[in-house]
């Protein structure tokens, strides 16, 4: 689980994960939702890839990203759940 952390320590990465956990997506709009240029939105897909985190889908000439890491998909789902009110706060 450190490794894992450790890659989405990265705004980039934790962007592109979060993202993922919607659906799967193209690189195009990933770097558009990261702000980042192509090439470098490759750079980070490729580490997601390499960890296992995610994988890539040829449609043709297209390619599509998903989440696959499970654990990663609950993790980012406890981050973006709401925080409930404290009582007397």
């Amino acid at each position: 689980m450190a490794d894992r952390l450790r890659l989405l320590g990265d705004p980039t990465r934790l962007t592109i994960v979060v993202a993922l956990v919607q659906g799967e997506t193209n690189p195009g709009c990933l770097a558009e939702l990261a702000g980042v240029a192509p090439a470098a939105l490759s750079q980070h897909l490729s580490k997601l890839r390499l960890s296992g985190m995610v994988r890539p889908r040829r449609d043709g000439q297209r390619v599509w990203y998903e989440l696959v890491d499970d654990d990663v998909r609950r993790l980012v789902a406890a981050l973006l759940a709401p925080v409930p009110a404290r009582a007397g706060a």
